[in-house]
């Protein structure tokens, strides 16, 4: 893994500045802003496509018109007729509405309206372009479509078919039922290029609605009468087989009935009924007579039989008997038992008393007589009740055959008289089927609802921003190069000491360089090239933020090394041509302008392009000054800055580079070279193709990074510097190199604003 903080390890290294609102992924309002500035080209290309693409659609769509019309699905039906109906009541429900819904849909109504309207004949119904598709038609060559009729072209045996179903098809794809809100109210709408269609099409589909509901009642009305009809006729003949069926059982047993019941039963009936009364006279008469016989044992007459037997003799004697004795009552306690009155009372009662007992004696021998003919009547309807039963039990197998012959017929003429009254109420429902909906709104204009310029507009900008959004998104993502010194820092956790913005030679006066060329030495040996290109950036331009950037790293350097008093720098990149010999040139030129004694090396023994840009012609250089050949007589020197050049002059390509790099002898070299100067430069190879920067790592105090903007991957310098770990740990910081100040200021306006009156480039 890349280690996050390698400044930390040095004193007064300057630690990454890291933002509140870009670190660790934390979103913030301004993030926003600096997005869309990176990615304004891409964004505004994607929304000016999508308003062409708008605006073309609003300029050649046809126009499309929406008619509606309203049905109510009604529960409180009127009722013409009070029977039940043959198909059963609605009950509307979500999901009876939602069915019924489809039902409008559904393709035997579409059928029906093309039929009425003859859509089929309509060429918008069977294929008619609109004028944009019309307007693609005609883009397309002429051989394309002719092949295309070809293809399309159906045989004249199903060409009305496949009109019809091509205008069903229409119908039913620019057909919008819904439900309004959660009453029972349809709304039917259609859209077409016509208003005038529009309106009539709604209005068909309403009433083709009602039109194939009344008639599948009908349909089942009729259905249900004929059937009703064909199962009449089966039970009335039913009936009167049965019916026949009694009468010749009947006959066959010469059974008779009257009022329903044979003439046996009503004879039995009324035996039993005689002998019931012949016993209640018996058991009254007995009762009479025992009573009677009672009273004769008893001493004085009863006056509550006396009263029962309403006898006048009987009811005088009584109350004679008791005046008597009331008399006796009132006399006896004032004249005393003996007094002559009291004594003629008593021979009156006894009297009375012999004439009531005679009375009762005759009494009873009538309740004798009434008795014994009581008996013999009781006997006599016991005997003709017995014979009739006998009588009945054997008749009661043929009665019993008689009862289930009469229930059938009884069944089957109830069940015919039903279906006869069934049959009758069909027949009338046949001429009045009504049904649960019914018409409440009838379109009769209609709104034109495609296109709406000013909601294709907005759509198209909100589709545009956000298409335009996400491929700025993904290109960001896919790119995965460093834009911004923050997100150096983020990506590789090391101090951005600045940015090094793009030089355009062709800005460099020729009047300024030729007041900085030198002039040349005895001879013209082992002096720097005084040509104005971009290794002398800045002494060109000393108040430019090129220039700035160089006094950053030195500045740097120095607070990181406060103990030091030769500072060795060594210059690095990830990958080829990111701009490290440029950088490391115009760092030592401003190191040794300052006055400070500085050594350059070209330590890049594979490409040595700084011995290309300063000393073209050198011949021999850090090889021969490995090799022991004194340092002094190689070095180039820089009449106007002092700056001493170690060039690498190669006369053929050398493999073990790095081994040279990592001798005793370039140590020697360096360790010479920190007794004589104040600091010393080397240019090392790219890390990610030669590893002679982490050979010669342990000669270098800091080592400088150099990432080019918008073109270096940050995965490859993350696996560039984790492949040098010497390296990584002894990184000073990392430094932005041909940086495009305007397009920076669009990504990251707030670190760019600082240089605005300072950038003289």
């Amino acid at each position: 893994m890349l280690k996050r903080t390698p400044t930390l390890h040095y004193q007064g290294a300057p630690a990454p500045h890291v933002r509140s609102d870009d670190a660790g992924g934390v979103f913030h309002p301004l993030s926003i802003l600096r997005f869309m500035r990176r990615q304004v080209v891409v964004i505004a290309m994607v929304l000016l496509a999508a308003l062409g693409i708008a605006l073309t659609y609003v300029l050649l769509a046809s126009p499309v018109y929406l008619g509606r019309s309203s049905l109510l699905l009604d529960t409180r039906r009127l009722q013409i007729f009070q029977q039940s109906s043959f198909v059963s009541e609605v009950n509307f429900d979500q999901p009876v509405v939602d069915s019924q819904i489809e039902i409008v849909k559904s393709e035997a109504v579409a059928r029906n309206v093309v039929e009425n309207l003859r859509l089929d004949d309509d060429p918008e119904f069977t294929g008619q372009a609109s004028r944009l598709s019309g307007f693609i038609k005609d883009m397309l060559p002429h051989w394309l479509l002719v092949r295309l009729a070809e293809r399309n072209t159906p045989s004249a045996t199903n060409a009305a078919e496949e009109r019809t179903q091509t205008a069903i098809r229409h119908l039913r794809a620019n057909l919008v039922v819904q439900r309004v809100r959660l009453t029972y109210v349809i709304d039917i709408g259609f859209t077409s290029r016509d208003a005038a269609k529009a309106v009539a099409v709604a209005n068909a589909v309403a009433d083709a609605f009602i039109a194939d509901q009344t008639q599948i009642k009908q349909s089942t009305t009729k259905r249900a009468a004929a059937w009703l009809q064909e199962r009449m006729i089966e039970l009335r003949e039913q009936a009167v087989a049965a019916d026949r069926a009694v009468q010749e059982f009947k006959t066959k047993n010469n059974i008779v009935q009257i009022g329903g019941t044979s003439l046996d039963e009503q004879k039995l009936t009324q035996l039993t009924t005689q002998l019931i009364t012949a016993r209640e006279q018996t058991a009254e008469t007995r009762a009479k007579v025992e009573r009677v016989t009672e009273m004769l044992a008893s001493r004085a007459p009863d006056a509550i039989l006396s009263a029962t037997l309403q006898n006048d003799v009987m009811n005088r004697l009584r109350q004679q008997f008791v005046d008597l004795s009331r008399q006796e009552a009132y006399y006896l306690p004032r004249l005393g038992a003996d007094h002559e009155v009291l004594v003629n009372l008593h021979k009156e009662m006894r009297q009375i008393e012999e004439a009531t007992r005679t009375e009762l004696k005759r009494i009873a021998e009538g309740y004798q007589s009434d008795l014994r003919l009581a008996k013999a009547r009781e006997e006599a309807a016991e005997v003709r009740l017995s014979e009739q039963t006998k009588h009945e039990a054997g008749m009661r197998q043929e009665h019993g055959a008689l009862k289930v012959l009469e229930s059938t017929a009884k069944s089957y003429q109830a069940l015919h008289d039903t279906f006869l009254q069934r049959f009758m109420e069909a027949t009338q429902q046949q001429n009045f089927a009504s049904t649960e909906a019914r018409v409440i709104t009838t379109a009769s204009r209609a709104e034109k609802v495609a296109p709406k310029p000013t909601l294709v507009l907005a759509l198209a900008t909100v589709l545009g921003l956000g298409v335009g959004f996400g491929l700025g998104y993904l290109r960001e993502r896919l790119e995965s190069v460093v834009r911004t010194p923050r997100e150096l820092e983020d990506a590789l956790g090391i101090a951005c000491l600045g940015t090094l913005p793009v030089i355009k030679t062709k800005r460099i006066r020729a009047s300024r360089a030729k007041a900085l060329s030198p002039p040349l030495e005895e001879g013209g040996d082992r002096v720097l090239c005084q040509d104005p290109g971009v290794t002398r950036q800045v002494l060109l331009t000393p108040f430019s933020r090129f220039a700035e950037t160089i006094r950053r790293i030195k500045v740097a350097a120095d607070t990181t090394s406060v103990s030091r008093d030769v500072l060795v720098l060594g210059v690095v990149s990830a990958v080829s041509r990111e701009g490290k010999t440029t950088l490391s040139a115009n760092l030592a030129q401003l190191l040794s302008n300052v006055g400070a004694s500085t050594l350059l090396i070209d330590g890049d023994l594979r490409n040595p392009s700084l011995t290309k840009a300063l000393a073209p012609t050198a011949q021999a250089g850090l090889i021969e000054a490995l090799r022991g050949v004194p340092v002094e007589t190689l070095l180039w020197h820089d009449a106007t800055t002092g700056l001493d050049f170690l060039p690498a002059a190669l006369e053929t390509p050398i493999a073990h580079t790095s081994d040279l790099l990592a001798s005793p002898a370039m140590a020697n070299l360096v360790k010479a070279a920190r007794s004589r100067y104040e600091y010393i430069v080397i240019d090392f190879p790219p890390l990610a193709p030669v590893v002679d920067a982490m050979a010669a790592s342990h000669l270098v105090d800091y080592f400088v990074l150099v990432v080019e903007w918008r073109r270096t991957s940050t995965d490859v310098v993350i696996e560039a510097l984790e492949s040098a770990e010497p390296v990584q740990s002894r990184i000073l910081g990392a430094v932005l190199n041909k940086v495009d100040s305007r397009a920076l200021k669009k990504i990251d306006e707030s670190t760019e604003r600082y240089y605005r009156k300072y950038d003289n480039i």
